[in-house]
């Protein structure tokens, strides 16, 4: 059974939704296994959970907040 993994930050249920849809859909499309095989699992982490050049998603996005006011 082939296994997708995709984490990220919060995202809406909506956006959740047609993540599961595509990704699955692109998988079948690009190896030929059937969709009924497939298991997509979308894990969510906080933005304090995740870090880009040792910086947290919090800290650069309260960052890019303050330059904008």
């Amino acid at each position: 059974m082939p296994v997708i993994t995709f984490e990220a930050g919060a995202m809406s249920d909506d956006v959740k939704a047609e993540l599961l849809t595509r990704l699955t859909d692109v998988a079948v499309e690009v190896t030929g296994i059937p969709k009924h095989l497939y298991f997509v699992s979308i894990h969510e982490l906080p933005d304090t959970h995740i870090a880009v050049g040792g910086v947290s998603v919090a800290d650069i996005k309260r960052d890019l907040k303050s330059r904008q006011t």
